[in-house]
């Protein structure tokens, strides 16, 4: 699995994460591939102080420390998954219902995925989204910040945009491009909920994140994910170890 953080320095979260899985990306190397047992949470030294992320800003905040691009997508090597524990690839996530529960069962239907197709490229992210104030009836944008004093913004909703090609050999205006796009609360979801509530159109995330996603492919060359792949989740129970560890 490779993947690339771009990261806000003013909210202290990425931007947005894109990762690349594949059927191989996904099986562990000679040495036996990557434990998370082994992995430590640590911030990154790459960002300046002033706009760093810090480890103490989650202690007893409620939240969990979110992986956007999964520790699980990255069991081919222990460094590959060490890379995965920087704060610039965290944002705070619910825990209980959400970060350790529905959540992953939708990072583990992305995995799945690749069952079906030889390329799995996805781009997850934090949203902070309007919402209608019932006193005034106007659209704000309010968001908790953790930290101490305040530093990193708590996202209202998540995203994630896949794109899922038969073969990465081909070019990427192939017949064989599939996308979805998908945004879901920061908050408890019960896994009852379809995974397909939570699908949205690709130009309403586009909207929503300010960014643009294959812009270079035409409409008719995209075709609908959940339409060529049963778009649920499986409830799995994680067992401690591969659940995101709490900072409460």
């Amino acid at each position: 699995m490779e993947f690339v953080s771009v990261y806000d320095r003013q909210k202290r979260n990425p931007y947005y994460v894109v990762e690349h899985i594949t059927p191989e990306s996904l099986k562990r190397d000679a040495s036996g591939g990557g434990d998370r047992k082994n992995s430590v949470f640590k911030e990154d030294e790459q960002i300046p102080m002033k706009f760093r992320g810090f480890l103490r800003d989650y202690f007893r905040s409620g939240y969990d420390r979110g992986h956007q691009a999964p520790a699980a997508d990255a069991k081919f090597s222990q460094v590959a998954m060490d890379e995965t524990f920087y704060l610039t690839n965290m944002s705070p996530q619910v825990g209980a219902g959400f970060n350790r529960d529905y959540w992953a069962h939708f990072e583990d239907f992305v995995r799945r995925l690749t069952t079906g197709y030889g390329s799995v490229r996805v781009v997850t992210g934090p949203l902070y989204l309007p919402k209608k104030d019932p006193v005034d009836g106007k659209y704000k944008v309010t968001y908790e910040v953790i930290g101490n004093p305040p530093n990193i913004a708590v996202p209202t909703h998540f995203f994630k945009l896949i794109v899922a090609e038969k073969s990465f050999k081909r070019s990427p205006n192939s017949d064989d491009i599939a996308v979805a796009a998908f945004v879901m609360p920061n908050a408890v979801i019960p896994n009852e909920v379809p995974l397909t509530s939570f699908e949205v159109p690709v130009d309403a995330l586009e909207r929503s994140s300010g960014l643009e996603f294959l812009k270079m492919v035409p409409d008719n060359k995209k075709k609908q994910l959940c339409k060529e792949f049963s778009c649920n989740i499986i409830v799995r129970e994680f067992n401690d170890t591969v659940k995101a560890l709490p900072s409460e």
